[in-house]
């Protein structure tokens, strides 16, 4: 038997946290730096053609992420981690070195190959060791260090493109990240299937599901319905700015470094606060953090188009990325409250389907609309559907968990 909790595998939960910094760091490789080599070296004046490389990232991630929740339950969550650095692997080498656009768009395949199933991965292994007492704190450590690292690597992609040239020597980064992670993800994991055994022998509140999980946290369960539409919509937030907000920055008079900053600080505030919203919402109950955390993003959202100074930028960042800190651990911990531990590493994996499918959607309704009208347009837009989504959540959820530490 197994015991469960941070405080009795602290050193396995550790090194997931760190691994899952690397993950994330893959990711802030781009955050910057893309949508200006689009425009500078290949000439790609359309935003919904440089968006195109969110819109196959988003797809992919979300299929994958699908799948690593599913074979994570057949295979073991070690060996879907594993699979997921080697996809990593040809990313940076493929971006430093494409001669077209299309190669782009490969090693967004690849990226979002690898964000699903290691990433994935990574959440439910902490789920499984962490129990139900410290679930939410568990998921806000998990996004603390992935985010963190997507916004350090970001910044660091903004100074060295701004003082060494766009290309290739800011993806030297990543060739570190994806050897690294792997070798760690070999040598050092151990795979945390007799945890999830272990939990399950001590009986649980929720039943095995009888129905389609597919169905069940897609529509058919009215709380996990309420989750999975406010991630898909605080991802298509994130689709927007990973595409919109170097530009529209860019033409609010920015320059590379400045908006390395604001860029930066946005995914810095979502995963530095994800500790204590984790945490809170463990005390708390999930549905009024979620409620809350979407309306603050929303309000970031729609008082963005009006500012034009720096410092302006950056305050609304941050607020942005606070209020994606409300939501992001708080999901994931919702959606493990509300499922059997065998259960829970595919319903994980179709929860994040629809949430990172947000990727996509955020990326293509962005580059129509600022095709369409302008930037500041699609930021306002997405603004409102935010807030749509946290309206909905707010008549939907109706199972409050009682915190556990009562």
């Amino acid at each position: 038997m197994k015991v469960l909790g941070l405080k009795h595998n602290w050193k396995q939960f550790s090194l997931l946290v760190f691994i899952n910094a690397f993950v994330g760091g893959m990711v802030g490789l781009e955050r910057t730096i893309l949508p200006e080599i689009a425009e500078s070296e290949f000439g790609i004046a359309a935003r919904s053609a440089i968006f195109s490389f969110i819109i196959v990232f988003g797809i992919t991630k979300a299929a994958s992420n699908y799948f690593a929740g599913r074979f994570a339950q057949q295979y073991g969550r070690k060996k879907m981690l594993i699979v997921g650095w080697l996809f990593g692997l040809p990313v940076p080498f493929i971006l430093m070195m494409a001669d077209s656009w299309n190669w782009v768009i490969a090693a967004n395949v690849f990226l979002g190959i690898n964000q699903g199933l290691a990433w994935s991965a990574n959440v439910i292994m902490k789920i499984d060791l962490a129990g139900k007492k410290d679930r939410g704190l568990a998921m806000g450590l998990n996004e603390f260090a992935g985010y963190l690292a997507v916004a350090v690597v970001a910044f660091l992609t903004g100074w060295i493109a701004s003082e060494f040239g766009l290309r290739p020597y800011p993806f030297y980064l990543g060739i570190g990240l994806a050897g690294i992670g792997l070798l760690m993800s070999i040598f050092l994991v151990k795979d945390t299937a007799p945890w999830v055994h272990s939990e399950s022998s001590e009986g649980n509140n929720e039943k095995r599901s009888k129905e389609n999980l597919f169905w069940k946290v897609s529509i058919g369960d009215r709380n996990l319905f309420a989750v999975s539409q406010s991630g898909l919509a605080t991802n298509l937030k994130d689709g927007m700015a990973w595409g919109i907000f170097p530009l529209y920055l860019s033409a609010a008079g920015l320059n590379l470094y400045q908006i390395g900053i604001v860029t930066a600080i946005y995914p810095a505030f979502w995963g530095i606060f994800q500790v204590v919203t984790g945490k809170i919402s463990d005390y708390t109950g999930r549905k009024n953090m979620l409620f809350a955390g979407l309306m603050v993003q929303a309000a970031s959202l729609l008082i963005f188009p009006s500012l034009s100074h720096f410092y302006e930028f950056i305050i609304a960042a941050s607020f942005l990325g606070l209020g994606t800190a409300m939501v992001y651990p708080t999901f994931l911990a919702a959606v493990a409250d509300l499922v059997h531990p065998e259960d829970r590493a595919e319903s994980i994996g179709v929860f994040r389907l629809w949430r990172d499918g947000g990727y996509a959607v955020g990326a293509l309704l962005a580059g129509f609309l600022a095709d369409l009208f302008d930037l500041g347009f699609a930021i306002t837009i997405t603004g409102v559907i935010v807030m749509i989504s946290g309206i909905t959540l707010l008549i939907s959820m109706n199972k409050l968990k009682k915190p556990v530490h009562l």
